[in-house]
């Protein structure tokens, strides 16, 4: 029997998942074989409908080596484990004579424990475990959550978190779950055998395709010890998130309420001595924590510095004395024991990479105003540890809606690591030619017309946004707006202060439903706004990226400000002062790029099927005026572009005109 050809199989799965073949998608398939069989790297940007998860699946199951596919969202990753692999699964077995098999794969946090379940919470007041269940009212939301947990432990082939439905708080799941640190073991837990993450990773091993997080697979990176099972191709979606993912991997943090939980977890597990000198040095750190103040510290203070390295010092006696001393008195001694390692490991850990002060990292304090102050060390750049982890071994594929910003894809590849791309490899001292990742960036386009379906407007005759945030011309160009559009707003605000500004003011002069994230959970708010024609939606981060709502509820899509990182923001800061030190452009490397990112991201909630028409609003006259306006405007779909503001509001009333006849 002759080998299916790629087009055919395709064919096939777009098919069964009843999708439409589209150019974009053929092209992104095409490329990610070349890419797999010469075991290249590829970045490629696949606009939204492109059908860009079988442009990589169809190919890379055809090739028949394992792959794994990490995403961002939560979403994505049930789109491709409920509908999109068992269809085309299906579709393409009597093609390929084989029926590949796929798993899920997260960290352990993401499992319930069935010890914790069964055998209590370590406490930490005292010797031994708490029953939560006798702890909590039964009255209690927590209470309601832990028994319906108890129950659905019975029922759960997974233990996955989020198969769990309704979800439950955080509080609630910390009870019932363990890190990767607190874990004893699959051999000394008596609940090994049964254990849900466990299973999950001997699902992997046997699977062909693997679907995972971009967490976890930071985490494989970051770890000396590989969490994935071994592959030949890596896929990650939604890759414009890698970085701030990995990057939040990589990041420590010390706070006087983690110091002090780590002190009460060990206490009464070691000897006086070392439990004394661990809880003097809690005490000195929590009495200085008391008096930071926000921003970065490109020197570790002196006083800062005796207070980490006695917390250090306590912390190494404290993890040998765990190692070598025993309680029996203690009720499930391993448990406890696991917990207060895991604790005391991440305050040495943090302590001893701030007091080592690494020219790679950056440290800096920050204030909430519900929880305090914290101590945080993140790395200056993640593109040498990308380089180094991710692109050696393996073909790396990365695909997302917005990877080439400002017309190329070099900015993003700089940020995982490549080199610009087409560079050849250097020489090195010995005259042998040093590896570089090859890579080739592919730009499928999209489906959709965007020239005829969406129209970019700048607000140039509003005055530049300030630091103060109080600007009367914008909110009246907001309202003005809103109102021609007869509703039908997703407003991205820049900060929650603007948005939650602009709610109140335009609650005050329209007889329109504006809803505001955080006055209701993301899922119920976007729900609403999908339902009703006339609402509109404001809020901040994660609605630039994690809003799809085709269709005539969302026609306007309307952006405060260019969204650059705060002046102040210590890890960006420090970023672009370190491309500038180099020589480079840091604005442009860093604050624009960051930028473009989300313009692109927001920008693109506009147009999420092929009969959506509408606006997209920068109330931002910079973007029409700055020297980086071009750069920002490039980054984004190709939107008719105007900065007349008659003519916007004519659209817009069309707009609605045309969609509340079809209404009718």
């Amino acid at each position: 029997m002759t080998k299916p050809s790629l087009p055919e199989l395709l064919h096939a799965a777009v098919a069964a998942v009843g999708g439409t073949e589209r150019p974009g998608q053929v092209t992104m398939a095409e490329s990610v074989a070349e890419a797999i069989d010469d075991g290249s790297h590829l970045l490629v940007q696949a606009g939204t409908g492109t059908g860009k998860s079988l442009g990589y699946l169809v190919p890379t199951l055809a090739h028949g080596e394992r792959v794994v596919v990490a995403t961002a969202t939560l979403a994505l990753q049930r789109q491709l484990v409920q509908r999109d692999l068992p269809r085309t699964v299906e579709s393409l077995h009597p093609l390929l004579r084989r029926r590949p098999e796929f798993a899920m794969l997260k960290g352990r946090s993401n499992y319930l424990c069935l010890h914790r379940l069964h055998e209590g919470v370590p406490q930490e007041e005292e010797d031994g475990l708490f029953d939560i269940f006798e702890s909590a009212t039964p009255s209690s939301k927590l209470g309601k959550d832990l028994l319906r947990m108890r129950d659905w432990a019975d029922e759960t082939e997974t233990g996955d978190r989020d198969a769990l439905s309704p979800g439950v708080s955080d509080r609630a799941w910390a009870q019932v779950s363990v890190s990767s640190r607190e874990c004893l073991g699959a051999s000394r837990c008596a609940y090994g055998a049964e254990c849900f993450a466990e299973a999950a990773r001997e699902r992997a091993k046997l699977a062909d395709v693997v679907i995972t997080n971009h967490a976890l697979l930071a985490i494989d990176a970051l770890e000396g010890a590989p969490v994935l099972p071994s592959h030949e191709v890596l896929i990650v979606d939604e890759a414009h998130e890698l970085v701030s993912r990995v990057t939040g991997a990589a990041t420590g943090e010390l706070t006087p309420g983690s110091v002090n939980r780590a002190v009460r977890r060990a206490a009464k597990l070691v000897n006086e001595k070392a439990a004394d000198a661990l809880q003097t040095a809690a005490e000195g750190f929590e009495r200085l924590m008391e008096l930071a103040l926000p921003g970065r510290l490109e020197e570790i203070p002196e006083d800062l510095g005796y207070a980490l390295m006695a917390l250090r010092d306590a912390s190494r006696t404290v993890i040998t004395a765990l190692g070598n001393t025993r309680d029996k008195s203690v009720q499930d001694e391993d448990a406890v024991r696991k917990q207060a390692l895991a604790s005391i490991e991440n305050v040495h850990a943090v302590a001893e990479r701030i007091v080592e002060g690494s020219e790679y990292d950056v440290i800096w304090y920050e204030r909430h105003d519900r929880f305090g102050a914290s101590l945080r060390v993140a790395p200056l750049s993640v593109s040498g540890l990308l380089r180094e982890k991710l692109f050696t071994d393996r073909s790396v594929i990365l695909t997302s809606a917005t990877l080439r910003l400002g017309g190329d894809f070099n900015g993003v590849a700089a940020s995982l690591g490549l080199p610009r791309e087409g560079t050849a490899a250097a020489a090195g001292e010995d005259g042998d030619a040093e590896p570089v990742p090859q890579w080739k960036g592919v730009d499928v386009g999209s489906p959709f017309d965007y020239p005829r379906q969406g129209i970019l407007y700048v607000a140039q005759h509003l005055s530049q946004p300030g630091r103060d945030g109080g600007r009367g011309d914008m909110l009246d160009e907001l309202a003005e707006l809103v109102e021609a559009a007869g509703g039908r707003t997703l407003g991205l605000f820049s900060s929650m202060r603007g948005a939650r500004a602009a709610a109140e003011n335009l609650r005050g002069r329209l007889d329109l439903p504006v809803l505001l994230q955080g006055e209701e959970t993301l899922g119920e708010l976007i729900r609403a706004f999908a339902e009703d024609d006339r609402t509109c939606l404001f809020g901040t981060l994660s609605l630039w990226q994690g809003v799809d709502v085709p269709g005539p509820s969302c026609q306007l899509v309307v952006m405060d400000r260019i969204p650059f990182p705060r002046p102040d923001d210590p890890l960006m800061s420090a970023r672009q002062k370190a491309v500038e030190e180099n020589g480079g452009n840091g604005f442009m490397a860093v604050a624009a790029t960051h930028a473009a990112l989300l313009m692109a991201q927001g920008a693109g909630r506009l147009v999420r099927a092929t009969g959506d028409r509408g606006v997209v609003a920068v109330l931002d006259p910079r973007l029409a005026r700055a020297r980086y306006g071009s750069f920002l405007r490039a980054s984004m779909p190709d939107f008719w572009y105007t900065t007349d503001r008659n003519q916007v509001r004519r659209s817009l009333a069309a707009i609605d005109a045309a969609a509340r006849a079809e209404e009718r």
